[in-house]
């Protein structure tokens, strides 16, 4: 699936290289943020690809990568099966940007809480499973993020937290005093989900 450029793209960026979007789509979310990728491409004034990324070779040249939520141990277990950590993370080198979300954001900590998570260790982070609650402890509220000018709706289904940030990694957002939002480089890391929203801020801010 491709997006046409826009009537309102900058002058002066023709020719550019159409963005290369990846989804990882072994579990969660992945649809939403196909959808989320291709609305921000829009208001953004770029044209793109988004791609679901479910074998290795899915994940060749991508401009940026998405992790969405779901199950952190199932997509720790995942990774590892078909053989995509060690492409992820060979792309990473390659400069390829990822962004993780719920579940996504557990799999980018250098730390988490449970054994069984084999995190990516992109960001300088410690990351907690569902620290928020269960199902039904799910709730939305109106985060100031660094970054954006006014309050984003964000919607938190499972969620973790981000315990401790140290290195390069930068707060973001927090609510009632924990960390949601977390970015080191190019590299983001949230406990929500921007992709059930219609506000594309958040996946624009990433894919800047």
């Amino acid at each position: 699936m491709r997006i046409q450029r826009s009537q309102n793209e900058e002058e002066g960026d023709e020719g550019q290289e159409m963005m290369r979007v990846g989804v990882l789509a072994l579990q969660g979310d992945v649809s939403e943020h196909v959808e989320a990728v291709y609305r921000a491409l829009c208001d953004m004034g770029k044209e793109g690809e988004v791609v679901e990324v479910r074998r290795k070779e899915d994940a060749d040249n991508l401009y940026a990568l998405i992790i969405p939520g779901g199950e952190s141990t199932t997509i720790s277990r995942l990774l590892d099966s078909t053989g995509l950590r060690e492409k992820i993370l060979s792309e990473v080198g390659k400069g390829m940007r990822v962004m993780g979300t719920c579940a996504g954001a557990i799999m980018l900590a250098k730390v988490v809480d449970d054994p069984r998570v084999k995190p990516l260790g992109l960001i300088s982070m410690k990351a907690r499973r569902n620290a928020f609650g269960r199902q039904k402890d799910s709730f939305e509220t109106y985060l100031n993020v660094k970054g954006l000018d006014e309050p984003y709706h964000a919607v938190f289904i499972r969620a973790p937290i981000i315990e401790e940030v140290f290195g390069e990694a930068e707060i973001l957002a927090e609510f009632n005093g924990n960390i949601v939002m977390v970015k080191e480089g190019s590299h983001f890391a949230m406990s929500f989900h921007p992709e059930l929203t219609e506000d594309t801020r958040i996946h624009r801010m990433f894919l800047k």
